[in-house]
């Protein structure tokens, strides 16, 4: 596998379409990363790491939907970077996602963190994915 974070956005993509509860992924630092930012803008309802399997473990994320309607809380999960073309950004040019709803996760020096995060700290990084 070449790109471990299109590959945990794929499995979240296509569980959500499937209308499963829970995904299961390979765990990585950055995986967890990803999920821990996703729980704290309440993209999904929980996540944890299974020691055991693996070298690392096993990531479990508990997918969010709504109670009465079903509808998941991620609409899209977009991949921005990739290992054959990285996009990165200034802290100007950090982007916006649906007017400020959505959230864009970005790589910088001191972390995995949000695009609002990233302009709050005035540091710019690799922009991994757009969330909304």
């Amino acid at each position: 596998m070449t790109d471990p974070i299109a590959d945990l956005l794929t499995r979240i993509r296509n569980a959500i379409l499937a209308g499963h509860k829970v995904v299961e992924a390979p765990a990585s630092n950055l995986k967890k990363e990803v999920a821990r930012i996703l729980f704290e803008k309440g993209y999904i309802l929980s996540y944890k790491v299974i020691k055991g399997e693996g070298k690392q473990g096993v990531l479990k994320i508990a997918l969010k939907y709504n109670p009465k309607s079903k509808i998941p809380a991620i609409k899209e999960l977009q991949r921005v970077s990739r290992p054959g073309l990285r996009h990165y950004a200034r802290v100007e040019d950090l982007p916006r996602i649906l007017n400020g709803l959505g959230i864009a996760i970005i790589s910088t020096s001191k972390g995995l963190m949000t695009d609002k995060e990233a302009k709050k700290e005035k540091i710019g990084g690799e922009v991994l994915c757009y969330v909304y």
